[in-house]
């Protein structure tokens, strides 16, 4: 919703962060209308360059996680650049004074720095953990046993998976908390310190989920049960034609709804009544999932994808099919209601991008390009810090921007 429209539209945030979580925040909060101004380093942050790379070697995903949001270069690393990076973030204005940031070390800014100059200022700082020692997202989801639950039941070791959730998760954490201290400080006038620690994320996600308390009640693990949904019914079945989808049975209306267009009614009436099972239960559902994927799997083997989409849609059952990333990019380039569109995108070209996930009164905002990087240096340290032409010049020449 970057623009008038945008509910956030007039709200500075500067950011200074690389990689996922933070960055995703300020993208979102880019998305909501306001003002981002991402910080790195002349030549980039450590980010810059990360894979996927496009064709030409640009950055795929630096591109796509700062869409919308202006691009400044400061060697914040070196005092008068820091000295800078302090002065963008507490400039005056009633719509300023916001700062998230993930970076480490003695140099960066601190809240009680930064309040200093500005009694209200916001500041929301992204960490791995809440002793300030590093953590990523893949290191993090090790440690709260999400691996050793993921993959075949017979799996010796780790299976990892490739989507950053914690970092996701952190992201709009993060968004949250800008907008609640912007909400607080627009009533008392008070600013906020707002840590974030993704160690603290994942850790309050495993427990939201219930796996911790599973596990300290049980005393020992969870066991890994493949491509089963834990708790209820849900597996993969293969078609006659050599695809896979997905079936899941949460609720009942569900389970009856796949009992049907499968006619397998009959059977599992006499498989509940031979068992002692009822069926419309989700746990006695979880706890006969082999055999009850055994029954079901012939008649899904038997039939072809595109009979199987016309059937299970019109039964409606829950299900989808597996894609690979690059039939899901066909699949979005060719909708016409979606968020993908194609953006012209500088130092890339042509490139697939989504816009915001959300409608805001029934309105999907566009999606924007990423600037290129430190493209707007100049602008931003003449608008918002008054800086002339000069003296621009003479810091370009120091190598501070």
């Amino acid at each position: 919703m970057t623009g008038p429209a945008g509910p956030l539209s007039g709200v500075r945030i500067v950011e200074a962060a690389s990689f996922v979580a933070a960055p995703s925040a300020g993208m979102a909060l880019g998305q909501l209308g306001a003002d981002v101004i991402r910080v790195d380093p002349p030549g980039g942050g450590s980010d810059a360059g990360r894979w996927p790379l496009s064709a030409g070697g640009a950055s795929l995903f630096w591109a796509n996680l700062n869409k919308g949001k202006r691009s400044v270069t400061i060697d914040h690393r070196r005092e008068e650049g820091r000295e800078l990076l302090l002065e963008l973030v507490t400039s005056s204005g009633p719509q300023g004074g916001v700062y998230v940031d993930n970076l480490v070390g003695a140099r960066r800014l601190r809240y009680e720095q930064l309040a200093e100059r500005r009694p209200d200022v916001i500041h929301v700082h992204v960490e791995g953990r809440r002793n300030g020692k590093p953590a990523v997202d893949y290191s993090i989801n090790a440690e709260v046993g999400v691996p050793v639950m993921t993959g075949p039941a017979d799996a010796a070791v780790p299976v990892n998976h490739v989507l950053p959730a914690w970092d996701l998760v952190t992201g709009m954490l993060t968004v949250s908390a800008v907008t609640a201290a912007l909400y607080r400080r627009e009533r008392s006038g008070e600013g906020a310190r707002i840590d974030v620690a993704l160690a603290d994320v994942a850790l309050a996600g495993v427990a939201g989920m219930g796996w911790l308390a599973e596990a300290d009640e049980l005393g020992r693990p969870r066991a890994r049960v493949g491509n089963h949904m834990y708790g209820s019914f849900g597996v993969d079945f293969a078609t006659a034609d050599g695809r896979r989808i997905m079936v899941v049975a949460l609720t009942e209306g569900q389970w009856n709804a796949l009992r049907r267009v499968t006619g397998t009614e009959g059977v599992f009436a006499a498989l509940e009544q031979s068992l002692d099972a009822d069926l419309d239960r989700e746990g006695d559902r979880y706890r006969l999932r082999e055999t009850i994927a055994s029954i079901l799997r012939p008649w899904f083997e038997a039939r072809d994808y595109a009979t199987l989409e016309r059937l299970l849609d019109d039964a409606k059952v829950l299900w989808s099919p597996y894609r690979d990333m690059a039939e899901l990019a066909a699949e979005a380039r060719g909708a016409t209601d979606g968020i993908v569109s194609e953006i012209e995108q500088p130092g890339i070209g042509p490139m697939l991008a989504a816009s915001a996930p959300w409608r805001w009164n029934q309105v999907s905002p566009p999606a924007l390009a990423a600037p290129v990087l430190s493209a707007d240096t100049d602008t931003v340290l003449t608008e918002v810090l008054g800086l002339t032409g000069a003296e621009i010049g003479r810091l370009r020449t120091a190598g501070i921007v």
